[in-house]
């Protein structure tokens, strides 16, 4: 046995030796330079590409077998221009050499690439450059296949300095990534994790987005399955070109697993964070084999819309409920198509207003949105306007005329349906809203919008054009068996009419606000008021105390309250001008029918009517009156003046015409009796 030992040993010298004799050799006489045209033309040979590597090769024997190329360029696919399709500064590989040879184990040291560039271009055909590469890798793949045994292991990959750019011809979509820094640990294939960190700063085209990221992860490979696992995935940066300031955002997730073979990729629960935004997504498994459209349930913490606003460049508005749009809450389950995100399941909580249904998301600054969502509740006071107080803090300011948002207006492309169960808007209490709205191109359409309102109706189709100089809107309204009291108490703050309103308001009109736009109003409106009263005015008091007057008799004893009963009240009219013209008012009274013509100030909220009254001799609704009254109301018209404001007119018989009137009668009487006097001659 010792003799054994002794050849044994001296074979190993001998071997030893001889490796170290033929390194020796090697590193004296062979430069790796010289076969710098032979590599050139093997790479040409198998991809048809150029091969150019103008830096030093550099070659290490043992312990490790070490090559280290300088500068080299691999050109581009035929067809993609002169620019190369890849380069590098520097690269170096090195393989343990005694493992590899008595072993097949291979272990790499850490493999190095300085400052590589990588340009990916696909074609107006739809043709990339790399796909000739991938033809010849798995040609490569195949004549390989049966070979196997020995291991893998690798010490780590350091990138320092890398950018790789992207462009797509056919959609116009560019992407690059610089300064890219990647640095991952040990590789072995016993299926340990494999830690993983970088950073790079990105841009995307069209969009505008841009940033600096850094990634942290521990990476799994499945050599049986091909599979790729990420464990502990955590990515944070800012991003320019969401707003005009840079933001941070933030992405977290447990695991995400790459199905090389099926192309599919699983996701742990996901935590995002942008624009002060925390969302949690839980993401279905979805293929990357085609175009990526994920599916996910989100949830966006409360955030505050005001502070949001902010971040866009966008002032808050001032608003009568400080705290309004201070606080909001979304859940919805997201899919994510080509070109647009759907949101199904839609809960949204707005301040105190709860939203259900659906919203659909462009993924282009022309796209458009899409809705389809139901409300509780909401009091849209909350978000008017606060009141202006005079300067001595003791009386309200007239306030500014509430101008036209066409700056709002003009920008939104949105289409869909909206409905409320509850509406406050000023003094005014709707019920059972629904509104569709169709916007785009500074065109917007509110239609159909239906209400329950006061007992009643309401039922509008309102169009805005912000396209021209001035703002355009036109309304086509029309209200049905609306309770008066109610209404005028919500409009006016009066509680002075009872009865129903039946009305039909087709109108348009052009202005900067609101007074504006009141005042170049033209088009028609029509109304009637049916079995009510009027408050604080009794026609037929007013009537007999002219009459007093004009006969210089005491007035009449008034009966309190004062009140005028009506069965319909209608009119017609056109508008010119914000004032509507009405000719053909009729008014039918328990004792009389008033009839006249007049004008409706649509800016100045006022009336100005002259009216004929004709009593009816009904001794029922008479029976306070003498019969000397009786008999004088009955035998003449008897003229009304209607003026003062829209909410609380002023309504007394026309005393200058009833003087002409008796003038005239009194005048006709004695011309009368001359011509008698003259026929008895």
């Amino acid at each position: 046995m010792g003799r054994l030992t002794k050849v044994i040993a001296l074979a190993m010298v001998v071997v030893a030796a001889v490796f170290a004799l033929a390194a020796i050799a090697l590193f004296l006489f062979f430069d790796p330079n010289d076969f710098r045209e032979d590599i050139e033309q093997a790479v040409n040979e198998s991809t048809g590409r150029d091969l150019v590597i103008e830096g030093d090769m550099k070659l290490q024997v043992f312990p490790w077998l070490a090559v280290e190329v300088g500068h080299a360029t691999l050109g581009n696919a035929p067809g993609f221009g002169d620019e190369p399709f890849a380069e590098f500064d520097r690269a170096r590989l090195s393989v343990r050499l005694l493992p590899l040879l008595f072993r097949r184990e291979v272990t790499i040291g850490a493999a190095e690439l300085d400052a590589l560039k990588l340009n990916l271009v696909v074609n107006k055909a739809g043709v990339p450059n790399w796909s000739d590469l991938l033809e010849a890798d798995e040609a490569a793949a195949s004549a390989d296949a049966g070979e196997g045994g020995g291991s893998l292991e690798i010490s780590g990959v350091e990138i320092r300095d890398a950018s790789i750019a992207y462009s797509h011809a056919q959609n116009g979509d560019a992407y690059s990534l610089t300064n890219v820094n990647l640095s991952i640990g040990r590789i072995s294939n016993g299926n340990d994790p494999v830690s993983a960190s970088g950073s790079l700063r990105f841009d995307v085209q069209p969009t505008g987005y841009s940033g600096d990221i850094e990634i942290e992860t521990e990476v799994v490979f499945d050599p049986e399955t091909g599979g790729v696992s990420f464990n502990g995935l955590a990515l944070e940066g800012v991003v320019e070109g969401i707003v005009s300031s840079p933001t941070r955002v933030g992405f977290s997730t447990a695991g995400i697993v790459v199905d090389s073979v099926k192309e599919i990729v699983s996701m742990q629960p996901v935590e995002l964070a942008v624009l002060g935004l925390e969302i949690d997504a839980d993401i279905q498994p979805f293929s990357y084999a085609d175009a990526i459209e994920p599916k996910a349930a989100i949830r966006v913490a409360a955030f505050s819309p005001r502070s949001l606003m902010t971040l866009f460049d966008v002032e808050p508005p001032e608003t009568a409920d400080p705290v309004a749009l201070s606080r909001l809450i979304m859940d919805a389950d997201a899919a994510v198509g080509e070109t647009a995100i759907a949101l199904t399941n839609v809960n949204i909580k707005l301040d105190d207003t709860t939203f259900t249904g659906s919203l659909t998301v462009p993924q282009s600054a022309d796209g458009s949105y899409r809705f389809d969502l139901v409300g509780d509740a909401i009091d849209l006071n909350r978000y008017m306007e606060p009141p202006q107080e005079a300067a001595s803090g003791e009386e309200v300011a007239a306030s500014a005329p509430m101008e036209i948002p066409s700056d709002l207006i003009e920008p939104i492309n949105a289409r869909g349906t909206l409905k409320i169960g509850s509406v406050v808007l000023g003094n005014l209490q709707l019920e059972r809203v629904a509104l569709g709205l169709n916007a785009a191109n500074g065109r917007m359409r509110l239609h159909p919008i239906t209400s329950d309102l006061y007992d009643g109706s309401y039922s509008g189709d309102v169009r805005i054009d912000v396209t021209g100089s001035k703002p355009a809107l036109t309304f086509d309204e029309t209200v049905q068996d609306v309770d008066l009291a109610k209404l005028a108490l919500a409009m006016f703050e009066q509680e002075n009419i009872t009865g129903s309103m039946n009305g039909n308001f087709k109108l348009t009109g052009r202005g900067q606000d609101m007074v504006e736009l009141q005042r170049s109003l033209d088009g028609s409106m029509s109304f009637e008021l049916k079995d009510g009263t009027y408050e604080g005015t009794d026609i037929w008091y007013e009537l007999r105390r002219a009459r007093a007057v004009l006969k210089q008799e005491p007035p009449p004893e008034p009966v309190l309250p004062a009140r005028t009963r009506f069965s319909s009240v209608t009119a017609t009219g056109v508008v010119n001008d914000g004032v509507m013209r009405n000719e053909d008012l009729v008014a039918d009274l328990p004792f009389m029918q008033l009839t006249g013509n007049g004008d409706v100030d649509i800016a100045a909220g006022t009336v100005d009517y002259s009216l004929r009254a004709r009593v009816y001799k009904k001794p029922e609704a008479l029976k306070d009156a003498t019969p000397e009254e009786v008999d004088d109301f009955t035998k003449v018209v008897v003229p009304l003046k209607i003026t003062g404001s829209l909410a609380s007119p002023k309504v007394s018989p026309d005393v200058e015409e009833l003087l002409r009137q008796r003038v005239e009668e009194e005048l006709k009487d004695k011309l009368e009796d001359k011509l008698k006097d003259l026929l008895k001659r």
